[in-house]
């Protein structure tokens, strides 16, 4: 059985439809479902204390939001809808009564957060800012083909700033690192179209360059 039909067979569903920039839910709201992405794409962010925001992940279809908060009694961070979508609410109270096959796939959805949460924190240590732009496209790219869409043609539904945000970097440094792989002939920009010109290429730039300007 798929998550699809673990999510319909009798689970009791709420189905959002999300219009781009509108919080799915917010940090400090009172914790009371897990959100299944069924379609578009997400941003999840903290705000610090001075106001500061620092992007922590782009869920798509096949995410589910809200397991960091599951052992709280209100949401950790924001989530926001960055183009027409649809969230899946898991009402919490059920979760103990969802079909075994759903609660095989929150875990292991909890565990690919381990996971890409470890790799991300490992490679915005020690990457260049043509690397990390580099490797969130390639990530990117391997994520949405996952899905059943081009591999090369990429629709970027988040702005520079907030991949910037992402990867600790300055908006002036993505929109250079993005200038500098397109001379190189990997990509080709045209606003917020990509095409992936040389993949391989992209996943094997530089890791190191002493000039990397990060948000602090």
């Amino acid at each position: 059985m798929g998550s699809h039909a673990a999510l319909d067979a009798g689970w009791p569903l709420i189905k959002h439809r999300l219009r781009p920039r509108q919080p799915l839910f917010l940090a400090g709201q009172d914790r009371g479902a897990l959100y299944y992405v069924h379609a578009g794409c997400l941003k999840t962010r903290v705000i610090s204390a001075d106001g500061r925001e620092r992007i922590t992940g782009f869920p798509m279809r096949g995410d589910i939001l809200g397991l960091e908060a599951l052992d709280l009694g209100t949401y950790a961070c924001d989530a926001i809808a960055l183009d027409v979508g649809e969230a899946w609410e898991l009402p919490c109270r059920h979760l103990d009564e969802a079909p075994q096959e759903l609660q095989a796939y929150v875990t292991r959805c909890l565990a690919r957060e381990l996971r890409r949460d470890w790799y991300w924190m490992l490679d915005l240590s020690t990457l260049s800012a043509d690397a990390r732009v580099a490797l969130f496209l390639a990530d990117l790219s391997d994520r949405l083909a996952a899905l059943g869409y081009s591999a090369h043609q990429l629709m970027l539904r988040m702005t520079r700033a907030e991949i910037g945000s992402f990867l600790g970097l300055t908006l002036e440094t993505v929109t250079r690192a993005l200038g500098r792989l397109q001379a190189r002939g990997l990509v080709s920009v045209d606003g917020r179209v990509l095409e992936l010109v040389d993949l391989a290429a992209l996943r094997g730039v530089p890791a190191s360059d002493d000039t990397v300007p990060v948000c602090h």
